[in-house]
């Protein structure tokens, strides 16, 4: 540092001792081959009853009525049975998903009956209902939930769904006519 309380002065740019080149790690260069990957046999799954439903998907709430967890759960482990699915997603996913649904639903049935509009605490005035935010953060947890256990059927499922709707088979015949 200068005098002055300027900072100037010092090494120059560039100058020093220059650095050494390290050798190139990479396969390409080197005269290593690569190694193949292991495929291993596919094993066959078995499929198993439905696992018991936790005690806190079943538990009252404060104002006595029912949690949907439970239905929701057996609702999505049929889903996966269906699919042939149910050993590939974990169970703790599937609560996840029973246990936001039922939050949702909880927040739709508080906003159905105590509207949009709250008084706020201290000034009286009007705000939102905190029920309208809660259910925002609960939908979006179902729906990345849900994508999670749906892209787990989506890779492993050789579903077909049994039946086709009218937009598919218009596709179909658009699709397949012959050009005249």
């Amino acid at each position: 540092m200068a005098k002055d309380g300027t900072n100037r002065g010092g090494n120059r740019i560039g100058s020093g001792r220059k650095p050494t080149k390290k050798p190139d790690k990479s396969p390409r260069k080197s005269n290593k081959k690569l190694k193949k990957p292991v495929v291993l046999d596919a094993v066959e799954l078995e499929g198993i009853d439905m696992p018991p439903v936790s005690e806190f998907m079943k538990a009252k709430q404060k104002d006595g009525k029912d949690l949907f967890a439970e239905e929701v759960f057996k609702e999505t482990w049929l889903y996966l049975v269906e699919r042939g699915c149910e050993k590939l997603v974990s169970k703790k996913l599937i609560e996840q998903y029973a246990m936001s649904v039922s939050r949702w639903i909880q927040c739709e049935e508080g906003i159905s009956e105590y509207g949009f509009l709250a008084k706020h605490p201290t000034t009286g005035g009007a705000i939102a209902s905190p029920y309208v935010a809660m259910c925002q953060n609960f939908i979006k947890q179902v729906n990345q939930s849900w994508l999670m256990i749906y892209q787990i059927i989506k890779d492993n499922s050789s579903y077909e769904g049994g039946r086709s709707s009218s937009q598919d088979e218009l596709m179909e015949r658009i699709i397949t006519r012959r050009r005249t």
